[in-house]
């Protein structure tokens, strides 16, 4: 299904491309003045999720910690029936039965999830995130290239670099809580920002191959007939993933919270880079091709 008109996406994707580029400058500041959020996954720590059988209150645990001298670098996150205490140091076993032992005295019934990160095993952890999302970015722009050109490769980890980091500053803007989900999370957006935009590509390199390209209009026309071949494919198969993950965001658990969060959020950017800002880009690196060609000399006679 598709539209029976074609839209000028690249007309659009002017207004795209100022927002995208105000977002990015908001998210590099934001990341040099705070940096991340990271979770106990990424820095040394330790994390305790309580389950309770009732709620209780920040102000109810931290007497609590201070009893047991345990309030130092510590975030109290209460939840329903439920709460995370985050320490900026490992517990040893002691500590960590001192606690269970206080926060029983509010719920007898308590269950306790301790998670210890170690300095070194928290920037191998950093180190490794960031390896597997250049390694997915090396193996697109070769496959890409492949199986289509190089101006459709550079389209295309442009589009899927600008996907990742829009997640990533939005997380560092709201100072949301990054753990190893939220890398899976970016991987995964990774996978269906490039689906989308191969979908779209596929159908510009066929039109091109029936097409006659003569002038940048012509390049022009071509795109903005992709796209709209393609746009409702895209949106419906973008709004399929968005709605299960909307769901789990509001119903899952903590632990997959902020996988969700950032699935919700990574949809969003990967369905609108595939359209407004990897199809335009290519026709920008196409349309210098084509006005770059010196015209041929006349033959003499």
């Amino acid at each position: 299904m598709h539209f029976k008109k074609d839209y000028d996406f690249m007309k659009m994707s002017k207004y795209a491309f100022i927002f995208s580029i105000v977002l990015t400058i908001a998210g590099i500041i934001t990341l040099s003045a705070f940096g991340l959020n990271y979770g106990v996954d990424f820095q040394a720590g330790s994390n305790v999720d309580v389950k309770l059988s009732k709620n209780v209150t920040k102000a109810e645990i931290e007497p609590l910690l201070d009893k047991i001298h345990l309030s130092d670098g510590a975030t109290v996150s209460p939840g329903d029936k439920r709460v995370n205490i985050r320490f900026t140091k490992e517990l040893n076993e002691d500590q960590s039965e001192q606690l269970k032992a206080a926060i029983q005295e509010l719920d007898k019934t308590a269950s306790f999830e301790i998670n210890t990160v170690d300095t070194e095993m928290a920037k191998e952890l950093g180190r490794n995130a960031i390896y597997s999302v250049l390694i997915s970015c090396i193996g697109i722009i070769i496959y890409v290239s492949i199986r289509f050109e190089w101006r459709f490769a550079l389209a295309a980890i442009v589009a899927l670099l600008h996907d990742a980091f829009m997640v990533v500053a939005v997380f560092s803007i709201f100072r949301l809580e990054v753990s190893l989900t939220f890398i899976v999370a970016v991987l995964t957006i990774i996978g269906y920002s490039i689906n989308d935009t191969i979908v779209i590509f596929d159908r510009i390199r066929e039109n091109l191959r029936f097409g006659k390209q003569k002038t940048k209009d012509d390049l022009k026309a071509i795109m903005n007939k992709s796209v709209s071949q393609m746009l409702m494919r895209s949106l419906y198969t973008a709004l399929t993933v968005f709605i299960a993950a909307f769901f789990l965001f509001l119903f899952g658990g903590e632990s997959i919270k902020m996988f969700s969060l950032a699935m919700v959020i990574g949809l969003l950017f990967g369905a609108y880079s595939s359209i407004f800002i990897a199809s335009p880009l290519w026709l920008v690196f196409k349309s210098k091709q084509k006005t770059s060609a010196k015209p041929a000399k006349p033959s003499k006679a």
